[in-house]
C-alpha cells in the first residue's frame, strides 16, 4: 500500500497462528491502522496514542488455547497415585469427579508408586487404547520422594507432553509439590509449559495438601480433597476453552 508522505499514521500487525497441534494457537497481532494527528499534536494525544501502541503489543504475546471438547470426547487422566485416587474410593477420585463436573468420558490411568520415568514408558500404549482428544498430566511426585532429581522429572514431563502433542492431543499440566518445610509444585512445571504452550495448573495439589481436612495422609488428599482438584481441573479447562 503506498501512503502519503503527508499522511501520518501507525500500523500495529496482529499475526494468528495455528499450530499443528489440534488446539494450540498463538495470537500476535492483524494490521490495524490509525491515522495519528499531525506533529504538532497535543503531548497528552501523543501518549495516548504510545499507550494504545504498548498495550496492543503487550497483547500480542502467545496465548494457549485449548480446542473444545466435543461431547463425546475422551478425556485421559494420567499420572501415579494422585490419579488413582489413593485415600479415596474409585469413584470419589478426582477423574471420577471431573467427569461428573464437565459431562465428558474422564477414564482414570494413574499407578500408585509410579516415577516419571515408568510414565513416559506406560503413555504410549495408554494413548493408543484410550485415544483421547485431551491429556491430564500429573506426575513427578515419586521422583521427589524418592530423590531421583528434578532434572529426570523434568526431562520426562517434557517428553510426555511433546509426545501427546505430537498426536495431536492437547494437555493440560497439573503441578506436583515437592517436599519440603514450605512444599511447591518446582518451577519446572511452569517453565515446561510455558516453553511447550500447554495451559497449567501448579498449585492445587499443594493447597489441598496443606489443609488437614482435605487430606487422607501426608501426601494424598481424601474425597474432599479430590473434589477440589476436580472443581480446579474443570475450572481450568473452561478457562482455556475446552469447555
Amino acid at each position: 500500500m503506498n501512503i502519503r508522505p503527508d499522511q501520518k499514521s501507525f500500523w500495529l500487525l496482529i499475526f494468528i497462528r495455528g499450530s499443528s497441534s489440534r488446539g494450540a494457537r498463538s495470537v500476535t497481532c492483524a494490521p490495524i491502522h490509525s491515522p495519528l494527528a499531525p506533529v504538532s499534536a497535543s503531548r497528552p494525544l501523543l501518549f495516548l496514542l504510545a499507550l494504545v501502541l504498548a498495550l496492543g503489543i503487550a497483547a500480542c504475546g502467545e496465548r494457549t488455547r485449548l480446542e473444545r471438547l466435543p461431547r463425546e470426547a475422551v478425556v485421559l487422566a494420567f499420572g501415579d497415585s494422585l490419579t488413582y485416587g489413593t485415600g479415596a474410593a474409585e469413584a470419589e477420585s478426582y477423574p471420577a469427579q471431573l467427569e461428573s463436573l464437565i459431562g465428558r468420558r474422564v477414564v482414570r490411568d494413574g499407578v500408585p508408586g509410579e516415577a516419571s520415568a515408568q510414565a513416559l514408558e506406560r503413555l504410549p500404549a495408554a494413548l493408543d487404547e484410550h485415544a483421547p482428544r485431551l491429556l491430564l498430566l500429573c506426575i513427578g511426585g515419586n521422583d521427589f520422594l524418592r530423590r531421583l532429581g528434578n532434572a529426570q522429572a523434568e526431562r520426562n514431563v517434557r517428553a510426555m507432553i511433546e509426545l501427546a502433542r505430537r498426536r495431536g492431543i492437547d494437555v493440560l499440566l497439573i503441578g506436583t509439590p515437592e517436599p519440603g518445610v514450605f512444599p511447591s509444585a518446582p518451577a519446572f512445571y511452569a517453565a515446561a509449559a510455558k516453553d511447550l504452550h500447554v495451559p497449567y495448573e501448579g498449585d492445587v495439589i499443594t493447597e489441598v495438601l496443606k489443609d488437614a481436612r482435605l487430606k487422607s495422609d501426608p501426601i494424598h488428599p481424601n474425597a474432599a480433597g479430590y473434589h477440589v482438584i476436580a472443581e480446579r481441573v474443570a475450572a481450568a479447562l473452561k478457562k482455556n476453552g475446552a469447555l
